[in-house]
């Protein structure tokens, strides 16, 4: 039998300083292995029926529970018990009756069933598909208090700062309660304060932050004791006092396709600043020289790919540009490398899209999220090259130290688990990328949810044109109304035609992310009008009004065209949550982004002058249904390339070696 040491990843003598696998969670013939025995996981009935005679014995211990006996003694012997024995069934079933017992104490909210089994099947490690407003977070907090109160350091991933900030502040009464220590980590937070936070018992964090924090680590250990000595602490067990987390525990992820899916198309790059006035030249001369060339005649661009290919034209014309340049700008690969980067930022990455100017600066905004992606840059050059295209003062380059991937992060941890609403449609790669099984669960109360049919429209003005009479009408009603945009220029052109249209509305986009709160807080009162980006997708709660139920509840209308089906419908997910009443309808422009970038241009015209006949109207829907399958293929195959280009470079980076 394992011992309860082998089963508790904990710093100490066991599991040494820094708790990490040293090696991800498959590979080769592991691998293999992992998949079959994700493959021969029991149905999910059979599971469901252990889960229930496990929460009878939830109950059992509830219900025998002594009222008089002091709080602080049973939770001191359920701690002792738990590091005695482990996770494991009596020992785990008391934990589960204390902390649910403390819920409506601390929280004035007692747990239902389905989320003490979520609870249970995340300590089990495994990813839970619960739908939106059956109380994800409540069910991460009870599976986190239970492991911490086993020892386990854990980090709760969530999506953004938001959600950190505001689930350790909720939840921070039942932990405290419990004798634990919440921490959050944001992106303001000095070394100090991280180290702070990540001392304890449970932390809330963004994958982002923790990356990079674990990537500091592995970067400073390096610095201060050399490699040679770094590589022999880790063989001994031991971690410098100057890291800041306490090792790859344990993480329940939230909004796990989200983190483990749709973030890990980006890897995560420790860079440091190179401050050359060469390269600052260079990258103006690429700017001025790429201005010269023309689209189709000099060079041709791959909008799904955003790839630059420069033709013989242009080549020539080039040569003849630099004639009289410096040496390096008359070296073909020199100059094309260049020219390229500046074509990208010029006529690939789009401000108000990709990009927001805010205080004379760039800031990314993350294209699934919606949200700014502070302390994100391009690299490359990129990223002063936009800089000096939007007429800001440019930064300085940077050259990688170290990077990771999500994929490859998120293998280190020792224990690995999560929650979203939409999972379904990335099991097989959450199987394959990370090991992890997808228990959905069924919903509490029956939806009340009505989706209406999608329409599709020749343009964006016919779409706004649309919307607005849609809003005006529900409005009338008395209806809150929240509308979803692809970008930030998408939402500010919607409110602009509803404001024309005499329709009052709040806008909710990166460059409103510090009002979001607020704005969210307000989108379910009687005849409120939201318009949001991506910011709005995930994880956000919005309480209807007074009356507002009666009505018909909320009202969606998705004006997105998203790269996957499960980001849509987490946008219509906001409504008719936890049996309340709702509605939701998609309205498509034929000009989306992701359609423009995957169909011939002759193909939507042809489409675009039948709009009005029912069969063409159907072919539409089709056809955006083919074009984002084929674009969720072509994003599945990106990440897997990049897991494997990470694996490849590890030993060249920060993460040098086999035994690593």
């Amino acid at each position: 039998m394992q011992s309860a040491a082998a089963s508790l990843p904990t710093p100490g003598l066991f599991w040494g300083a820094y708790p990490e696998r040293s090696r991800p969670r498959t590979r080769g013939f592991e691998r293999l292995i992992e998949r079959t025995v994700v493959r021969l996981q029991p149905p999910a009935a059979l599971r469901m029926h252990a889960y229930r005679s496990f929460l009878a014995r939830v109950a059992g211990y509830q219900a025998a529970a002594d009222a008089a006996a002091r709080p602080e003694l049973r939770l001191a012997e359920l701690r002792a018990k738990l590091s005695r024995s482990g996770l494991r069934d009596e020992a785990l079933a008391q934990a589960f009756a204390l902390v649910a017992a403390h819920c409506p104490v601390t929280l004035g909210m007692a747990p239902f069933d389905l989320q003490l089994i979520a609870a249970r099947a995340i300590v089990d490690g495994l990813l839970v598909e619960m739908a939106t407003g059956e109380g994800k977070t409540l069910a991460v907090a009870i599976a986190a208090a239970v492991a911490a109160l086993a020892g386990i350091p854990v980090h709760v991933i969530t999506a953004n700062d938001y959600l950190v900030e505001r689930d350790a502040e909720r939840l921070a009464p039942l932990y405290t309660a419990l004798g634990l220590r919440v921490g959050r980590i944001v992106s303001r937070l000095s070394g100090a304060q991280r180290r702070a936070a990540y001392a304890c018992d449970i932390t809330y964090c963004t994958a982002k932050e923790v990356g990079f924090d674990y990537l500091r680590d592995r970067a400073g250990a390096r610095r201060q004791r050399g490699d040679l000595r770094w590589r022999a602490d880790r063989l001994a067990g031991r971690a410098g006092s100057e890291t800041l987390l306490r090792g790859l525990c344990m993480a329940i992820v939230d909004e796990a396709d989200s983190v483990l899916i749709d973030e890990a198309r980006v890897p995560l790059i420790l860079a440091r600043s190179v401050d050359s006035a060469r390269e600052r030249a260079d990258h103006a001369q690429a700017l001025a020289l790429a201005r010269q060339l023309s689209a189709e005649e000099d060079f041709v661009l791959d909008p799904a790919s955003r790839r630059i290919s420069i033709l013989p034209a242009g080549e020539e014309r080039l040569a003849e540009l630099v004639a009289t340049a410096p040496a390096p700008w008359r070296n073909r690969r020199f100059r094309e490398e260049w020219i390229k980067q500046a074509l990208s930022a010029l006529h690939c990455f789009h401000r108000d899209r990709d990009y927001i100017v805010r205080d004379l600066s760039i800031e990314i905004v993350d294209a699934t999220t919606g949200r700014v992606a502070s302390g994100r840059t391009w690299s490359r050059g990129l990223h002063q090259m936009i800089e000096l295209k939007e007429n800001c003062a440019p930064t300085p380059a940077h050259v990688t130290a170290a990077q990771i991937t999500f994929q490859r992060l998120f293998r280190r941890y020792h224990r690995l688990a999560g929650v979203s609403g939409t999972l379904a449609e990335s099991a097989s790669e959450l199987a394959d990328i990370y090991g992890l099984h997808v228990l959905r669960l069924p919903l509490r109360q029956a939806a009340q949810r009505r989706v209406l049919p999608t329409r599709v429209l020749a343009n964006r003005s016919a779409l706004w044109a649309a919307v607005s009479e849609r809003v005006a009408s529900l409005r009338a009603a008395g209806r809150p109304v929240l509308i979803g945009t692809d970008s930030v220029a998408d939402s500010e052109a919607l409110a602009g035609a509803l404001a024309s249209a005499g329709i009052d509305c709040r806008v909710l986009n990166a460059r409103q992310d510090r009002a979001e709160a607020e704005i969210v807080a307000l989108a379910g009162l009687r005849a409120q009008v939201t318009v949001t980006t991506n910011m709005a997708g995930r994880g956000t709660d919005i309480p209807l009004g007074t009356g507002v139920a009666a009505l018909g509840g909320l009202h969606v209308i998705s004006c997105q065209h998203n790269a996957a089906r499960r980001i849509d419908r987490q946008l219509l997910g906001r409504c008719a949550r936890q049996g309340l009443p709702g509605s939701a309808e998609t309205l498509l422009g034929l000009d989306s982004d992701l359609l423009a970038r995957r169909c011939p241009s002759s193909w939507l015209a042809a489409v675009q002058a039948h709009l009005d006949y029912r069969p063409t109207q159907i072919l539409a829907r089709f056809l955006a249904y083919l074009v984002q399958r084929a674009e969720e293929a072509r994003e599945r195959a990106a990440r897997r390339r990049l897991l494997l280009d990470d694996e490849r470079t590890e030993s060249q980076l920060a993460f040098g070696g086999e035994g690593d």
